[in-house]
């Protein structure tokens, strides 16, 4: 048995509408964007790089109104990756701004860099 008409509108209503509030959740971090004054890269353990990991590790950061990052949260990747780029982040500085605001960097690893 599939699914019935009303079913199959309901899901599509419902999946389109989910769609839409990712694109506004990425479209409102992009538009508070605050430009790097200086960056530090994550070292990567010399574990992760015998073991070849690659991937990507997305962190959620917060920017005080002077530039330093108050906080840092990883929203996904490898744990072997992951605190070096949260470790990497906190020494970063940003464009001064009147308030702070929320970014999400993200970091690509390959195997064998």
């Amino acid at each position: 048995m599939g699914l019935s008409w009303g079913q199959k509108v309901t899901a599509l209503a419902v999946t389109a509408l989910f769609a839409c509030s990712m694109a506004v959740a990425q479209q409102s971090t992009e538009e508070g964007k605050r430009k790097v004054k200086s960056r530090t890269n994550p070292q990567v353990s010399e574990l992760a790089r015998k073991m070849n990991i690659s991937g990507k590790v997305r962190i959620e950061i917060v920017i005080a109104p002077d530039g330093r990052v108050r906080n840092a949260k990883a929203l996904g990747g490898h744990p072997l990756l992951v605190q070096s780029c949260v470790d990497a982040v906190y020494t970063w500085r940003y464009e001064s701004a009147p308030e702070e605001t929320t970014q999400i960097v993200e970091f690509e690893f390959r195997a064998g860099q």
